[in-house]
């Protein structure tokens, strides 16, 4: 005989579980009653069961560049290597504008941009940024026109100090070892100072490479750098080895300056 709703237990037999005892009693023999899925449970109940958590979102650097002939673009790539390197950092390539018609760049024998890496929508995309590198060649000690006219076109985030206090830093190409490794980054930092920006240079950290004599190296305490000379000079396995560690130095920097993003 079943038990009623509001019976003592026998105390020949074990009491049944305190769950089972709101499951309404099904005649003797009768097969117990199947599980409720999360399906079949309110809808507010599933979704807290099937809720994932939420994922932890990368720092981002974004490693901004112009290369007209591919030296930059190449150390471009070892520097976002050298982020990707960096547990819970990515790298984001993006090129800067072109300023010249595509007939100049033909006469000038530019070979064509890889159409994988994005030309960056507009200055403000900046904002979204955890830290930034900026990339480019040299025209007579200065950066190039095109991304001069880039950083001319942040008037607004200037106005609004929207990269006030973002950590930023440079590689650079030029032509010959006397065509501004230097002077490219020093009338660079312009830029990022008036933006309030944080100026992050390599020092020498990259140890004993910083100052072997034995060959002909690009880069220097302020970024990365390689030579170009009359443009069939690549750059060598010392030069992206510096560009790929300043891309974990950069990324170390910015994961040290910046609270976890959810």
């Amino acid at each position: 005989m079943g038990k009623g709703g509001g019976c003592m237990p026998s105390k020949s037999k074990k009491s049944r579980p305190t769950a089972a005892a709101v499951v309404e009693q099904e005649p003797s023999g009768a097969e117990p009653p199947a599980p409720v899925t999360v399906e079949e449970r309110s809808p507010e109940a599933a979704a807290v069961v099937s809720e994932a958590p939420a994922e932890v979102r990368k720092l981002r650097i974004f490693i901004v560049f112009y290369s007209m002939y591919g030296h930059v673009e190449a150390l471009a790539r070892e520097v976002k290597r050298g982020v990707d390197g960096i547990e819970g950092v990515e790298g984001v390539l993006y090129r800067v504008p072109e300023t010249l018609p595509e007939e100049v760049l033909d006469q000038m024998e530019a070979p064509p941009k890889d159409p994988d890496i994005p030309v960056i929508g507009a200055a403000a995309d900046l904002e979204e940024a955890d830290g930034i590198l900026f990339g480019f060649p040299t025209r007579f000690g200065s950066m190039a026109a095109q991304m001069k006219a880039f950083f001319d076109a942040t008037g607004q985030l200037w106005k609004e100090q929207k990269l006030a206090g973002k950590p930023a830093g440079f590689f650079v190409s030029t032509g010959t070892q006397g065509g501004g490794q230097e002077t490219t980054a020093w009338t660079a930092i312009t830029q990022l100072a008036h933006h309030g920006m944080l100026f992050v240079p390599i020092g020498y950290t990259f140890g004993a490479g910083m100052f072997k004599m034995d060959s002909i190296r690009g880069g220097a305490p302020y970024g990365a750098g390689t030579f170009s000379a009359d443009g069939s000079r690549q750059p060598t396995d010392v030069e992206l080895a510096l560009a790929e560690h300043q891309g974990k130095y950069m990324a170390a920097v910015v994961k040290r300056l910046s609270p976890p993003h959810p």
